[in-house]
């Protein structure tokens, strides 16, 4: 089996303005690569470096799936994100093991990045973000 490294911890927050300064407290680093991602209706921001970095996801309209998520949780841990070699042989795989699948194919993400979901319903309740460096 081939290992998959974190690359980040997504939290679902009402502001980034109000939450940045909180979490830059909390884990020492600088926020950077702030970013609106259109297509999934949120402004992202990291913090960190390398493995378990945080993304902190704020909804830019209402219909966003972060700005629903918000509505029905709160703020707090939104997903977790795995560095994969390709995301649509990830896919693939998760298919083949009968898994429900959010995104059928690879959707651009922040920073470049192609990205896709796996639906909490398959992975005990936890949302899954499978992500392939650059495109």
């Amino acid at each position: 089996m081939t290992e998959r490294a974190l690359d980040h911890v997504g939290i679902a927050v009402h502001s980034l303005d109000e939450s940045l300064p909180v979490f830059e407290s909390i884990t020492g680093h600088k926020g950077y690569g702030r970013e609106t991602v259109e297509s999934q209706g949120v402004e992202v921001v990291f913090l960190g470096s390398g493995e378990g970095r945080l993304e902190l996801l704020a909804p830019t309209r209402e219909d966003s799936a972060v700005a629903k998520y918000l509505a029905r949780r709160g703020p707090g841990m939104h997903h977790l994100c795995y560095r994969v070699a390709s995301v649509a042989d990830e896919l693939d795989r998760y298919r083949a093991e009968g898994r429900q699948l959010i995104d059928e194919a690879p959707r651009p993400g922040a920073a470049g990045h192609l990205v896709a979901f796996v639906h909490p319903k398959s992975t005990g309740g936890v949302l899954v973000e499978l992500l392939q460096e650059g495109h």
